[in-house]
């Protein structure tokens, strides 16, 4: 039934090409959690009438988080031609394509971050201050497991936006499912290969949405 409707498909370069999208998807999205956390903290934290309030500091993160956040994808990956040779010493590959994939959705987390931070009630801040609480404390025992459920459903969206960002960067050359689409679809005219990859990153994005749905509504207790 399959080669009926899918007749130009090759199903073992379907399959390489469905592990290289999640293998650039999973590293990016671990990569940008982390960074993206550490960012939006900071942020916050820096932000007036908090813990660290500095206001060159913040006005520094932020410009940073806007300017990286409003480039298109597409002109990132172009900007950080230079840099990604240095790092993997090379533009063709899943590899190639981490920096810009990291760089590019770090700071739209970053953002989340924030925002979920920012929805924290104050009380429960200074409570935990006028208990003596360390920064650190406060960080990992009161604003973390706070906001949790929103830094989930910040990461499934970014996460969504990734997996997008891959095919993006499989049209010059980082493999995947959009390299193929394009390659061996769109050029070649084979439209069943083009249909079959989109199905395919179809189905990865609906698997995300569910189980970041499941993990946040585990995780919120109100």
């Amino acid at each position: 039934m399959a080669e009926e409707f899918f007749p130009n498909v090759n199903w073992d370069r379907m399959w390489e090409a469905t592990l290289e999208t999640l293998y650039m998807s999973a590293i990016s999205v671990a990569a940008t959690f982390v960074l993206g956390a550490i960012l939006g903290l900071l942020l916050f934290l820096t932000s007036k009438g908090n813990i660290w309030e500095n206001k060159p500091v913040n006005l520094v993160l932020s410009g940073f988080v806007n300017i990286f956040r409003s480039i298109p994808f597409i002109i990132l990956i172009v900007l950080l031609i230079p840099f990604t040779k240095f790092i993997v010493g090379s533009m063709i590959g899943e590899n190639a394509a981490l920096p810009a994939l990291i760089i590019g959705s770090a700071p739209f987390y970053a953002r989340m971050v924030e925002i979920g931070l920012r929805e924290i009630d104050k009380g429960v801040i200074e409570a935990a201050k006028s208990m003596g609480a360390k920064t650190t404390t406060i960080i990992w025992k009161v604003l973390l497991p706070e906001s949790m459920p929103a830094l989930v459903s910040g990461i499934t969206v970014t996460a969504i936006a990734l997996v997008s960002y891959t095919a993006m960067a499989g049209v010059i050359g980082a493999g995947g499912l959009g390299n193929l689409a394009y390659m061996e679809g769109f050029q070649r005219s084979r439209n069943d290969v083009t249909l079959m990859a989109t199905i395919i990153i179809l189905i990865i994005v609906f698997l995300i949405q569910f189980i970041g749905d499941f993990i946040t509504r585990s995780l919120d207790k109100r």
